[in-house]
């Protein structure tokens, strides 16, 4: 059981090379831990983009953590007020964009489905304007396995299920039936690359390294909320466990986690928070405690 994970390469590929900035920007609605950490105290956030734990540093005391050195160089300057920036994820969600016209997805249909505040009649125009062969057809090849492996490891695609794109076009529609466009920033983010507003923050602690060993290395007891994004995805076994022992060490009683995957939600999983996510991206939202 490897006890290392593919995040520590600091690039998205497998390729070697120095740490790139992977995410300019989150796709994790933060409504989520918000509500999950709502009258607890320290809270552990992996960096990322810095979304997420600008969001929580109003109420809570945050440390944002980050294997990737570039990463959280970005993370601590857009919690200092800094501009919103390109990271490779960004890059190649641009790229199938470009391709939306070719699907019949133009800019004034797109702009006039995001305006819309019923869910019934985004899933009437979704269905009826939106969602079509050419889309299922180009998506389903975007997301392919084979073209995914141009960009990504083998360790961060082993997650993904089969038929990715069809997956992830249920996932989408599971969305525009339970959340208003008019009011989803996620939503616009995803289907324009329009940058979600984000608040600078005082307060947050940044911290380098990976996850399992710096809170192995905390006081026990050191936070009641602890919020993971997708790091598992790609990490093998040995790596897993001990990130939940060092969680389990670190935590209070009481203490809860937030961790999201691509993965589908295993059989009989109870409590799964994905349609909840506005993003409409995530397979497994899960809150542990």
């Amino acid at each position: 059981m490897t006890e290392d994970t593919a995040w520590r390469a600091g690039r998205l590929g497998g390729a070697r090379g120095p740490e790139r900035l992977l995410f300019g920007q989150m796709h994790e609605d933060s409504a989520i831990e918000r509500e999950a950490f709502r009258g607890l105290g320290r809270v552990f956030c992996i960096a990322s983009a810095g979304s997420t734990a600008m969001d929580l540093a109003g109420e809570h005391e945050v440390v944002a953590c980050d294997i990737n050195p570039v990463q959280l160089a970005y993370a601590r300057r857009r919690a200092d007020g800094g501009p919103t920036e390109v990271g490779d994820a960004e890059r190649g969600m641009a790229f199938a964009r470009a391709f939306m016209p070719l699907v019949g997805w133009h800019a004034r249909k797109v702009r006039e489905f995001l305006n819309l505040t019923d869910p019934a009649e985004q899933l009437r125009f979704w269905r009826e304007r939106l969602d079509g062969w050419r889309l299922r057809t180009g998506l389903g090849l975007a997301m392919s396995r084979t073209v995914l492996s141009a960009v990504y490891s083998p360790e961060l695609l082993a997650c993904l299920p089969k038929r990715f794109g069809a997956v992830l076009l249920s996932r989408m529609e599971r969305g525009f039936g339970t959340h208003p466009n008019s009011e989803n920033p996620y939503v616009r983010t995803l289907l324009t690359g329009k940058e979600r507003e984000v608040r600078p923050a005082d307060g947050i602690e940044f911290v380098c390294g990976d996850a399992a060993s710096y809170l192995e290395s905390c006081p026990g007891g050191s936070f009641d909320g602890f919020t993971l994004s997708n790091i598992l995805d790609g990490a093998g076994e040995g790596y897993r466990n001990r990130l939940w022992r060092a969680v389990e060490r670190a935590g209070n009683p009481g203490s809860k986690v937030v961790l999201r995957s691509f993965a589908e939600p295993a059989a009989g999983m109870v409590g799964n928070l994905a349609a909840r996510d506005r993003t409409m991206l995530w397979g497994v939202v899960e809150i542990r405690g």
